[in-house]
């Protein structure tokens, strides 16, 4: 192990390397390392065509992460799960600057280990039916890029195929480095991928640089979650505050935010869907990450997980997502991924942008922006029962409430509830769903989703079943036991 300069690193790549941009969204980015390749490209031009492979795309929406990378020539081609921190980027690959790839986020999370045991790919179930598969869209974010995703029989069952890449470079993030060049995590707000990544670069005759804070003489063993044999540089962080947990700590966001009438209502009823048993609980990013704190309250019973790896804890929001305060544990991504799959969670929270007269749900596509699928995929084809919460509509909604009625006083400009989804995240009818309770919380009415159709079951006090109506695109059914939302 060497002790370099972010500059060096950024240096030792070479054009057209594939390189693996460490960290979940907004938490735990290598920044020296993405900032001294930016620089470098700004002087020199060099390096160019990189491939960036990334489960979690780093960035604050505001320049941070992946974005410093998004100059005209840097990359060439992108695969990622999330690329909602990363906006910039994201919008070369819409606008077809760069060849831009949308997997499942818990995918790519696999494909990093199956790499490192040198696999040809990753075969799963996962993302069937979504606009991944290669049958719909193929997971090209550009109508112009050919789908690297391959549908697949084994033992009789459809399986999608997601192959793997060769690794030049693992950027990747730690807290303490020591003198050998092993890598404790102890104050990132989880472990990632780290370890996997890193393996994976090895593997494949690669390179591992690793950002941190402290270098120090020896780590206990128990402390240490990337051993030094796979770490070839360190680079220490030796500028005050530049190596927060996460984008939302650096700004100093606070924990949860002041939200919206419309939000909290959305909250409170969603609460009402949870398990009284033990239960696997998964929240997914906006909405559904402000009932971490009051589920804790409901019943101490139940396991809140986030997809960054975390157990329990209160999760944070916004540039802090993929955090918690006080968790109970912490494991590391693709190990959680493989738990989810299997079927482990069973109720996820989960938000939406559109949901149409199909079945289909959106939310990795909000209009010009592109989320990408993240975790979407994975929880929802894999939790036992999901609850969709999201406003009516969207665009300056104001919502308050009178005398325990809701009053709209703005409505939102955007329906939700559409004719056809911009994309497929997933397809409610497809046979991966028929077993499932589904239930669609607005801050207004309450939605079940059965035999390939949409029920109203709840509705606030004040509206009527036409009201209601007159913001879906589509005829809906009413049920013949519809009652009325407290609030």
């Amino acid at each position: 192990m060497e002790i370099v300069t972010a500059n060096y690193v950024a240096n030792l790549v070479k054009s057209n390397s594939t390189v693996i941009p460490g960290g979940f969204g907004c938490c735990g980015h290598p920044d020296l390392y993405t900032e001294a390749l930016y620089q470098r490209y700004k002087n020199e031009f060099l390096p160019k065509d990189l491939t960036l492979f990334f489960a979690s795309g780093a960035g604050d929406k505001s320049g941070k992460g992946l974005d410093k990378l998004s100059a005209n020539g840097l990359v060439k081609k992108a695969i990622g799960g999330f690329w909602g921190f990363c906006p910039e980027l994201a919008l070369k690959a819409k606008t077809g600057q760069i060849e831009g790839h949308n997997w499942p986020m818990g995918v790519i999370s696999h494909l990093f280990r199956d790499i490192a045991r040198g696999a040809a790919g990753h075969t799963t179930h996962i993302g069937l039916g979504s606009y991944i598969d290669p049958s719909i869209d193929g997971g090209g974010i550009h109508t112009s890029v050919d789908s690297m995703v391959s549908k697949v029989e084994l033992g009789g069952q459809e399986l999608l195929f997601y192959p793997s890449l060769k690794i030049d470079f693992a950027l990747l993030r730690g807290t303490k480095a020591d003198k050998k060049g092993n890598i404790c995590m102890s104050e990132e707000v989880a472990y990632h991928d780290a370890l996997q990544q890193a393996m994976a670069a090895k593997n494949s005759g690669g390179k591992v640089a690793v950002q941190v804070k402290e270098i120090v003489e020896k780590l206990p063993c128990r402390d240490v979650q990337i051993p030094a044999h796979l770490v070839d540089f360190v680079t220490l962080n030796e500028e005050e505050g530049t190596h927060p947990s996460s984008y939302g700590e650096l700004i100093k966001e606070p924990a949860i935010k002041t939200i919206s009438k419309a939000k909290e209502l959305i909250v409170s009823r969603a609460l009402a869907e949870l398990p009284k048993q033990k239960s696997c609980v998964n929240l997914g990013i906006g909405i559904p990450a402000l009932l971490g704190k009051h589920i804790s309250e409901k019943n101490r019973a139940n396991s809140i997980s986030v997809e960054s790896g975390v157990f329990n804890g209160e999760p944070k929001y916004d540039l802090s997502f993929g955090a918690a305060l006080d968790p109970d544990a912490i494991i590391g991504q693709s190990d959680l991924f493989a738990f989810y799959d299997g079927g482990g969670v069973d109720i996820a929270f989960l938000g939406f942008a559109e949901i149409d007269a199909k079945g289909c749900v959106n939310a990795s596509l909000l209009g010009e922006r592109i989320n990408g699928v993240g975790g979407f995929i994975n929880i929802a084809q894999s939790a036992k029962k999901l609850v969709f919460c999201g406003t009516l509509t969207t665009g300056s909604l104001h919502a308050e409430t009178n005398n325990n009625q809701l009053c709209i006083l703005n409505e939102g400009t955007i329906k939700k509830f559409v004719k056809q989804a911009q994309q497929i995240t997933i397809d409610l009818t497809h046979p991966v769903y028929r077993d499932k309770e589904i239930v669609i919380v607005t801050e207004r009415a309450v939605f079940s989703f059965k035999n390939n159709h949409l029920e109203l079951v709840e509705i606030a006090n004040g509206f009527s079943e036409q009201d209601i109506q007159s913001y879906i695109e589509y005829p809906i059914y009413s049920s013949s036991s519809l009652t009325t939302i407290n609030i």
